[in-house]
């Protein structure tokens, strides 16, 4: 059994909630720019981090009623949250064996499902969704519960890279269906559209005079051309809270189980065509776009070295995300159907504090999940999310582009979030209105929606946007305590950057 321990109390008299809850939804909600009008029903599966978060959003900037919207979940976790925003609450734990039924007393054609969920199986509800003509939308493409680490599936088929493949292949049984979004909240998602805006700032920067590329092809010449070697997903979270991590509890800034079930799964990465050195734990696919590889080790084991311009050099968890493969899929060169350029890609992630201890306490006891977890967000004193895309390998170095959201700003610009969570929940909106405007448009994933769209839409919740060159590499003060095996003739090799 697991205790949800949270920051957040919701203690007030029933007879003055509705007047109270009035007041409050009006505040949170009007005067804000409508993107989008929906007028069918929406249905939010799952209502955590992601789903709490995205609720005032989706009522800001969607002309929508509350009373169009349903939120199912597993638990009462947030109850007062959509009490106070006006929208139905109802603990109902989608099943295997009963998902269609359940969706089916919610939703008809032309309504919008909205994927909010963990340990809720995102292929067979996309299936669900595309013979129904019903819009659909998710952040990251999840099992049924005990999918990340069944051993009776081979590693290759428990990755985000088969989930994918899986995911695009449904293209073929629907060429013609509606709207379905996957992956998209910050990561994946918004940084596939911060990718394309980096790669404008570098070609400006160092004089590559080319037209803005205006499709799939373009953009990865473009790539090719400032010869970008390497993308890392460089995040930094220091937001901190004064009660510190307990004994037996996983504590982190977005949710705990999805953390620590994606840790489970094989850390995976584009595998660049400039890499030269195969790591003796490497496999790669023998099905699907051939982008990606995956060790043979988990992610939460497996530890890199990135930079962000506030922390400086760090090192960093290679969490198997979906952008590690569509982003470098997306930027491969083909000539007479070989890859001449693809970048190597991958996430390395350092999470606030206590999640780095709780996922030291989680790997230790041999990956079984503590009794008790809680979502940082009210108690955070203090910090800040740098999440941003590190371009590296062109003429002046490395560059980092992306947000860097502070507690305090969060908490201004939107309520029931914290950096991170907001970081996700607008890029995760920001689909949900391309969907609605797009309704007829198919399958689609981040790196093919449109960049300037989606920019300016989160950019407003994002804090500091900004770009910054530096002459770091992952060599930069090696071997200096011992002797390190590492590929000196080239700074951008996988092996330099990998933490043995």
């Amino acid at each position: 059994m697991v205790e949800i321990v949270t920051d957040f109390v919701y203690n007030v008299p029933l007879a003055l909630q509705r007047r109270r809850d009035l007041i409050r939804s009006n505040a949170i909600v009007a005067g804000y720019k409508k993107y989008a009008v929906f007028k069918g029903r929406m249905l939010i599966v799952g209502f955590g981090s992601v789903g709490q978060g995205s609720l005032p959003l989706i009522l800001r900037h969607i002309d929508v009623k509350p009373e169009q919207i349903t939120i199912i979940t597993a638990n009462a976790f947030g109850r007062e949250i959509a009490g106070t925003l006006g929208v139905k609450f109802i603990v109902e734990p989608i099943k295997s064996d009963t998902y269609v039924a359940q969706y089916d007393k919610y939703l008809s054609e032309g309504d919008f499902l909205v994927n909010a969920s963990y340990d809720v199986n995102s292929l067979d509800t996309i299936e669900y969704c595309q013979k129904r003509d019903i819009l659909y939308i998710d952040a990251c493409i999840e099992p049924w519960p005990g999918g990340h680490n069944n051993t009776d599936v081979p590693a290759a088929r428990r990755t985000n890279y088969a989930y994918r493949e899986a995911a695009l292949q449904m293209r073929s049984k629907f060429p013609k269906g509606p709207a379905c979004v996957l992956m998209h909240g910050a990561n994946p998602g918004l940084v596939s559209h911060l990718t394309k805006q980096a790669l404008l700032n570098v070609a400006k920067d160092t004089g590559v005079r080319k037209a803005e590329p205006k499709n799939r092809k373009e953009w990865a010449e473009l790539a090719q051309r400032l010869d970008i070697k390497v993308i890392h997903i460089a995040e930094r979270d220091s937001q901190l809270s004064p009660r510190r991590k307990a004994r037996d509890e996983f504590v982190n800034t977005w949710s705990s189980e999805a953390f620590a079930g994606e840790s489970l799964q094989p850390a995976e990465l584009g595998w660049g065509t400039h890499e030269k050195n195969w790591p003796a734990d490497g496999r790669t696919f023998d099905f699907g776009c051939g982008a990606a590889i995956y060790l043979e080790r988990t992610g939460a084991s497996t530890r890199v070295r990135t930079w962000t311009p506030l922390e400086g050099p760090m090192l960093g968890f290679l969490i198997s995300h979906g952008e590690a493969t569509s982003i470098p899929d997306y930027f491969t060169v083909q000539k007479k159907g070989k890859a001449v350029y693809r970048p190597t890609c991958h996430y390395s992630y350092h999470p606030c504090d206590d999640a780095v201890l709780s996922m030291h306490e989680y790997i230790g006891n041999n990956y079984k999940f503590p009794p008790r977890y809680r979502l940082l967000r009210d108690e955070i004193s203090e910090g800040m999310d740098e999440l941003g895309v590190l371009l590296m390998g062109h003429k002046k170095g490395a560059y980092w582009y992306g947000s860097q959201l502070t507690i305090e700003e969060a908490r201004h610009l939107c309520p029931y979030n914290n950096a991170t969570s907001l970081q996700v929940n607008i890029g995760y909106v920001s689909a949900v209105i391309w969907a609605i405007r797009n309704p007829a448009a198919g399958i689609v994933e981040p790196d093919e929606l449109p960049y300037k769209t989606m920019l300016e839409i989160c950019k407003p919740y994002l804090g500091r946007v900004v770009g910054v060159y530096t002459d770091w590499t992952p060599l930069e003060e090696r071997g200096v305590l011992y002797p390190e095996d590492v590929d000196s003739s080239d700074p951008w090799q996988f092996k330099n950057f990998r933490v043995v």
